[in-house]
């Protein structure tokens, strides 16, 4: 039997989406009337470039590389329903929304696999494309995402976020490593704080490199902590 053949949905398409580029707007309304740091266009951006470029550097192929970006720039679209449970709502609505484009079932199960095992609660590196994606949204920490500088002294996910100068994550072919840099500003939040909030997100982190044949390396202003 010949194999039934199906358009290539690109990022661009995803990108152009009315549903996608609704509901993330949505989401990130909804998550700032709760106080959530920003989720919206800029975030999903960056994990789609983010998860993309993880892959491009490991030497996987092209549509792989952009089978990540969209699970990137889509992860978070489960916003919209609630916060508890976004990574599962959000990828059964990506199932859907990629369904109805009829995009290639495999490439489907590759995203909403991906997608659905992207939070910490209930993650787990089940794919090449869930430890990229894993990775990249973990690695997004910055001011930019803080919403109201009033509540950086009162909430310690604004505090910490807001406390971020500068970072990256950087992937070391030669070394095989993934290497998260921060630069904090100490005098808003001191780095036991970004322990007390995110050390689940970089024991995740550690787990998804692994997957990827990686170690996790973090280095807070200079200094090597895990």
């Amino acid at each position: 039997m010949e194999k039934k053949k199906y358009p290539v949905i690109t990022l661009e398409d995803i990108i152009k989406n009315e549903q996608v580029r609704t509901y993330i707007e949505q989401g990130n309304a909804f998550l700032g009337e709760i106080g959530f740091t920003e989720h919206g266009f800029a975030h999903a951006k960056r994990s789609s470039n983010y998860a993309s470029n993880i892959l491009k550097s490991l030497g996987y192929d092209e549509r792989a590389c952009e089978l990540a970006a969209i699970a990137g720039y889509m992860h978070d679209i489960g916003n919209v329903v609630n916060r508890v449970a976004h990574a599962q709502s959000g990828a059964l609505m990506a199932f859907t929304i990629l369904t109805n484009l009829n995009m290639d079932p495999q490439e489907i199960a590759q995203i909403t696999a991906a997608i659905g095992n992207h939070d910490e609660g209930t993650a787990a590196a089940v794919s090449p494309i869930a430890a990229a994606l894993i990775l990249s949204d973990k690695g997004d920490v910055r001011r930019t995402r803080v919403r109201d500088k009033s509540s950086v002294d009162i909430d310690i996910h604004d505090r910490v976020n807001y406390a971020v100068e500068r970072a990256s994550m950087e992937i070391d072919t030669e070394k095989k490593t993934a290497l998260l840099t921060i630069a904090i500003d100490t005098s808003i939040c001191p780095v036991m704080e970004y322990f007390e909030i995110f050390l689940s997100r970089m024991t995740l982190c550690r787990s998804a490199a692994r997957y990827l044949g990686l170690s996790f390396e973090l280095v807070i202003n200079g200094v090597r902590l895990l």
